[in-house]
């Protein structure tokens, strides 16, 4: 038996291969408008990530400055609290043969300080007047510098997102965990000595009260020498921790600008990905009014020419925004 299909039906239906893919158009739109969208929410979260994330290096950032603030302003008070006795007292340099030999009578435990050998590198650094060395931190990735050097130089925004565009974040990473290296090798070359000068105040501290005498014996002085050295050597200690605090913020603020710049560049794909998940709905609405009309044609191709705009324009952004 043959089946005959009425003509009212095959008017309804395409007969050409370009009519059969625009009958299509609305199965098509519809998966485009769920692909764009998928794009749009997921540059929104990973620009909320960025945001996040800038916040965490922030906070990191504060806690550096606060270090380098804390110890710029201690460095500061040792050092005019020495300039003070300077100028008001007599103050001598501190010399080994003068304070071992006030120790003997004053306070003996002090002499075994002296004798140790973080007791010994300890004098040495109180009468120069220095701090331990460190070997330098490598020098950073030539991009990197340059970008400290801008934010040194206080570059607005637009000029700093040129120099933080090509950095990479593994270089960035390797330039703060070089930082903070150097900090954690000077705290190692300055402990002990920091230890042994702290038991030697208490030591000196504690003798004044119980051997005026012997003290006057040989000089008041030689106590007043002795704080004002380590003042100068505190003071000392303090501004290259600050200096080293200070170098490890700078690169958490190269973060921060970063993470902040990547944030808003999701963000701005999520929205122009938005847009074209609009177009591509048109898409779908036209091609749908499409199925009620009777010239269909027409209104598919105006569909098809949406979404394919729609797939078009996020190419675009994805490949170069």
């Amino acid at each position: 038996m043959k089946v005959q299909i009425p003509n009212e039906l095959k008017s309804d239906m395409p007969q050409t291969m370009f009519g059969k893919i625009l009958a299509a158009t609305p199965v098509v739109m519809a998966v485009v408008a769920t692909m764009l969208a998928g794009l749009a929410s997921s540059e929104m979260t990973r620009a909320q990530y960025d945001r996040s994330l800038g916040a965490q290096q922030q906070s990191k950032a504060g806690d550096q400055w606060s270090f380098f603030q804390a110890k710029r302003m201690r460095g500061a008070f040792q050092r005019n609290t020495a300039e003070l006795l300077q100028a008001v007292s007599e103050v001598h340099p501190l010399e080994l043969t003068t304070f071992k030999k006030w120790a003997e009578r004053a306070q003996p435990k002090l002499v075994a300080v002296l004798e140790s050998r973080p007791g010994k590198d300890a004098m040495n650094f109180l009468q120069r007047g220095e701090v331990p060395f460190t070997s330098a931190a490598p020098a950073p990735d030539p991009k990197v510098k340059a970008a400290l050097d801008g934010l040194e130089n206080s570059k607005v925004d637009s000029e700093m997102a040129g120099l933080l565009a090509p950095i990479d974040d593994t270089a960035l990473g390797a330039a703060v965990l070089a930082a903070r290296d150097q900090s954690q090798a000077f705290d190692d070359a300055t402990k002990s000595i920091n230890q042994a000068i702290d038991q030697m105040d208490a030591l000196v501290t504690s003798a004044a009260a119980i051997s005026v005498g012997a003290e006057a014996a040989i000089g008041p002085s030689v106590k007043r020498d002795f704080m004002t050295a380590r003042l100068r050597y505190t003071a000392a200690r303090y501004e290259v921790e600050a200096r080293l605090n200070q170098a490890i913020a700078n690169l958490y603020e190269l973060q921060v600008r970063r993470s902040n710049l990547s944030a808003e560049r999701h963000h701005a794909r999520s929205q122009k990905f938005f847009f074209g998940m609009l177009g591509a709905q048109f898409g779908v609405i036209v091609s749908t009014f499409a199925m009620a009309a009777r010239n269909r044609n027409l209104l598919w191709s105006l569909a098809a020419a949406a979404g394919l705009l729609a797939i078009a324009f996020a190419i675009y952004v994805y490949m170069y925004v």
